[in-house]
């Protein structure tokens, strides 16, 4: 990881009055050209660096600044664990612990127990309660592909049920909207494609290296139907809903009405997923209107209704 390698190049040269390119690139298996770049990185963050050539030369920490080790404040590293430990969270990884462990030493000892309290005052979990458990195994083999510019292969199940066995070369992993999405190139379709890691099963990563290609990244921007435009329907729910309302749609479009219970301007997308979403509230929930979304959950409910009716006349034997 980058990161892991300029706070230790930083932590070298704090320690030692200079040190050549090549002996950190050897430490670091890396090229000289690399680590040339991540030194321009450091002084890009504020450090002064000073590169001394010839057989003796190097390169080394202005002395004036090394006499001040405290290169972050308590706020800083206090910020820098936060983040790492939000990747952390769904990401299990030994060196992203090792990181975290050399931040911490950047500061007094002294120090170390208020930032460790500061830091646990934040937790980000991107884990979820209930779900899928081969997502966080197929995260720690899909960040070896990134890692390793390996492919991988492995079966997906689209929107529209259809299966298939994809081939990939591995660009980014994305979280977005509590869900991790992959980004890559399909060997399968000839194109880039963003794939659900929630469909993704029996995920394989091959030996196979590829070389990789010219990729923008970009924000993530999933297709959106242009088709289905979202409206406002009213919802009558119970008190229990309450708080998961507020969480979609925010307390502003909430009203008090009586009974304990509340009026709710819903946004909604006339679709199969949708109409789905409000059936599952059951009897806490009912659609005042418009009339025609209002119609349609009658059908819905209707045609769930006689299915368990059907079911009635079959007896044990049959």
């Amino acid at each position: 990881m980058k990161i892991h390698r300029l706070i230790s190049i930083i932590m070298l040269l704090l320690e030692h009055k200079q040190i050549s390119a090549t002996k950190l690139a050897e430490m670091f298996e890396v090229t000289p050209r690399t680590i040339y770049r991540d030194v321009d990185a450091i002084s890009l963050a504020g450090i002064p660096i000073v590169a001394y050539p010839g057989v003796n030369g190097g390169i080394s920490i202005m002395e004036e600044y090394k006499i001040e080790k405290r290169l972050f404040t308590v706020s800083d590293v206090t910020s820098l664990l936060i983040g790492l430990g939000s990747i952390h969270s769904t990401m299990t990884s030994k060196e992203i612990l090792n990181t975290m462990a050399k931040i911490k030493g950047l500061v007094p000892e002294h120090q170390i127990r208020d930032i460790e309290l500061k830091s646990n005052q934040i937790t980000i979990d991107h884990a979820p309660w209930i779900g899928n458990k081969n997502i966080n195994v197929n995260l720690e083999e899909i960040r070896t592909a990134l890692s390793e510019n390996r492919l991988v292969v492995f079966k997906y199940s689209a929107q529209n049920a259809i299966k298939s066995q994809r081939k990939v070369e591995p660009y980014r992993l994305v979280l977005k909207n509590s869900s991790w999405y992959l980004q890559g190139y399909c060997t399968t379709r000839n194109d880039f494609r963003i794939f659900k890691l929630s469909r993704i099963s029996s995920l394989e990563l091959l030996e196979e290296t590829f070389l990789p290609r010219e990729f923008e990244y970009k924000a993530l921007e999933l297709p959106i139907n242009i088709d289905k435009k979202s409206i406002k329907i009213k919802l009558l729910i119970d008190e229990s809903l309450r708080d998961m309302m507020i969480e979609f749609c925010g307390e502003e479009n909430i009203e008090a009405y009586e009974n304990n219970k509340f009026i709710v301007s819903f946004p909604f997308t006339e679709d199969d997923f949708s109409y789905s979403m409000i059936l599952r509230l059951g009897d806490k929930c009912e659609c005042l209107g418009p009339e025609n979304v209002r119609l349609e959950i009658i059908r819905r409910a209707e045609n769930l209704l006689n299915i368990y009716k059907k079911r009635e006349k079959i007896t044990p034997e049959e």
